[in-house]
């Protein structure tokens, strides 16, 4: 059973990563341990924060 349990969360845990999704979580922890005061924006503005901030500075990838 503990088995079945860590296969799923570590297949919980690459899925994250592969779409992003864990993005946000990483990014609230960085503003609560740099700026704990200011609030959080919501993962729906933190989306279009980001959208906003990849079309306006492009980057060349290989991939």
């Amino acid at each position: 059973m503990r088995r079945a349990v860590r296969w799923a969360r570590a297949v919980r845990w690459y899925l994250q990563e592969l779409t992003g999704e864990s993005e946000y979580d990483r990014y609230c922890a960085h503003r609560h341990r740099h700026h704990p005061h200011a609030p959080l924006p919501t993962r729906r503005q933190y989306e279009v924060l980001r959208a906003h901030h990849r079309e306006t500075n492009p980057q060349s990838r290989c991939c």
